[in-house]
């Protein structure tokens, strides 16, 4: 593959086929990955650039991908900004201090994104040398931060989250601008350190309200991603349906779709210019590989030839069966537009 292919798509041109990567392609579903970290806890791994430069290419080794997606986390960023942050075995993270007032706000850290997050920038200079294709670097979007910083942990319904923001908007804006900057900076220090574009996560955007998400989150968002320069920009959120109008207000050069929506009329809401990426639901690479071929296929016909990445509406889970992955990959590298 030509790693223009990627470029091309992200830029809104025309390809005979779509590139291909996977959201949460490095991981625990590949024997390699849990053979690593049999000898290493999940941030002990986070923190070693070679090791997260080795993460990064072991699906690369395996697939014919015409992407990677640095390997790290969302959450290191607040550890740095002085989060107690741990990942329990089957639970998730957890944060034992977690940002409740104005107080515990302006008590974080200030993050320098060259000295308190080495390990991604030093794997994306490796792989740049040795990858393959293409490597993306990513961040979480800060309101998806902010719900973690907020509430400790996950959440099914963020009630702590939503209460901040509506009964201290300004202790809560104050949390998200400093997010985003520290947010932006290190997408920045990504791109300088060698990746071809950054995706920014914003999980959890889609439990807002479109009020909230116009007031809040997106211009976070955007905040985030105007410190960007010379690389494109991904912006993805789950539930993302309700509020395709006003998903451009992220200032993104390009929307990742999740698995609800339909591409067609993503793209019709969103316009011809933008780009988009998606967007299979993950749990369809538990399919027989004939429908799995077929939904595959039917994406990318709805998409179409112009500005369109395939990929997951959302990250492969731990259970995933390795040759579903290959089913997919091969059936979009097999696709040609003609005519």
């Amino acid at each position: 593959m030509s790693p223009t292919l990627l470029a091309a798509a992200l830029a809104g041109e025309t390809t005979e086929r779509p590139p291909v990567w996977m959201m949460r392609q490095a991981g625990r579903y590949m024997p390699e990955y849990r053979e690593l970290r049999q000898r290493l806890s999940f941030l002990e791994l986070c923190d070693d650039g070679d090791l997260c430069a080795e993460v990064t290419m072991q699906p690369l080794r395996r697939y014919n991908f015409d992407a990677g997606i640095v390997f790290s986390d969302i959450l290191i960023i607040l550890q740095r900004m002085g989060l107690d942050l741990s990942f329990g075995k089957g639970h998730g993270p957890a944060i034992a201090n977690p940002v409740r007032s104005m107080a515990d706000i302006q008590a974080l850290r200030e993050v320098d994104a060259v000295r308190d997050l080495p390990a991604p920038l030093k794997a994306l200079r490796i792989l740049k040398e040795i990858a393959p294709v293409p490597v993306l670097g990513f961040a979480g979007a800060p309101f998806t931060l902010a719900c973690y910083a907020v509430e400790g942990g996950g959440s099914r319904d963020w009630v702590r989250t939503k209460r901040l923001m509506w009964e201290q908007p300004a202790a809560f804006q104050a949390l998200l601008d400093r997010l985003a900057d520290a947010v932006g900076d290190l997408l920045q220090a990504q791109v300088e350190a060698g990746a071809a574009g950054v995706q920014l996560f914003d999980t959890w955007a889609g439990a807002l309200p479109v009020e909230d998400l116009r007031r809040f989150a997106l211009p976070a968002a955007a905040r985030a991603l105007s410190r960007v320069k010379g690389a494109p920009t991904l912006y993805f959120t789950r539930d993302s349906g309700p509020f395709m109008p006003w998903l451009h207000e992220a200032g993104a050069s390009a929307i990742g779709l999740d698995w609800r929506v339909d591409v067609a009329h993503a793209r019709s809401v969103l316009g011809p210019d933008v780009p988009v990426q998606g967007n299979l639901d993950p749990i369809a690479l538990f399919a027989p590989a004939e429908e799995l071929v077929r939904k595959t296929r039917a994406i990318i016909q709805a998409a179409g030839p112009r500005g369109f990445v395939f990929n997951l509406g959302h990250g492969i889970v731990p259970e995933t069966p390795m040759d579903a992955v290959e089913v997919v990959v091969e059936a979009v590298r097999a696709w040609r537009w003609t005519g």
